[in-house]
């Protein structure tokens, strides 16, 4: 089958990227992206490129989406909490990787989208919420590692607060008009170490939930 082919030589392709964990390789194998996809995207679906969703946003490519899983480092006892649902296919991968993720989406379409194909794939470690993701989720707090799959200017305080000691937060950050850094924040006991992963082009984090048609 062609996608047999296109996920052989995508998750080749990721290797070569700099996904070192097995884990995450075959967490992308595994996960049927094309669900996560309108279905005249299907045929795409092991492209290495974002394609468009419904409400005007986007899933990311494979190589951000695996990036971000690799780099944050998980084992199966972790926490998670995921800030902009999307398709789904973001939590997906996650979801393979660790005890519980909770996942938060301002648009209640995209979030009822998700949860019918976490149902179809019967992905049952993941709890999801309509809300402001830059509130992050406090009676949920903390969490072990924190993922966000939209551009901040400035990281949440209330991200920071709910992550555990020994935590990790990967997040994109807007440090000037046009440029955005993925930026990998590790809490320790004197306070919080910044390291920048690579140049990312995301949407934009907003606050509050969105207003639907």
């Amino acid at each position: 089958m062609i996608d047999d082919h296109r996920k052989i030589k995508l998750l080749m392709a990721l290797r070569n990227q700099g996904v070192r964990d097995q884990r995450v390789l075959e967490a992308i194998e595994t996960v049927p992206r094309e669900l996560f996809l309108e279905e005249i995207f299907a045929g795409r679906a092991y492209d290495d490129n974002a394609l468009p969703i419904s409400c005007g946003q986007t899933i990311s490519q494979p190589f951000i989406v695996a990036f971000m899983t690799d780099r944050l480092k998980l084992d199966k006892r972790h926490k998670v909490l995921e800030i902009g649902t999307g398709s789904g296919y973001q939590t997906a991968i996650l979801s393979q990787l660790c005890r519980r993720i909770y996942t938060i989406e301002r648009y209640r379409t995209l979030a009822a989208q998700a949860g019918e194909r976490f149902k179809t794939l019967q992905l049952t470690n993941i709890t999801q919420m309509v809300g402001d993701g830059a509130k992050g989720w406090p009676n949920q707090a903390p969490f072990d590692r924190i993922i966000v799959t939209a551009a901040a200017t400035e990281i949440p305080p209330p991200l920071l607060e709910q992550l555990a000691e020994g935590g990790i937060m990967i997040i994109p950050l807007e440090s000037a008009p046009g440029k955005q850094d993925l930026v990998r924040v590790t809490r320790t006991g004197a306070g919080y170490d910044r390291e920048s992963l690579l140049p990312v082009r995301f949407v934009p984090l907003v606050e509050g939930v969105a207003k639907e048609i």
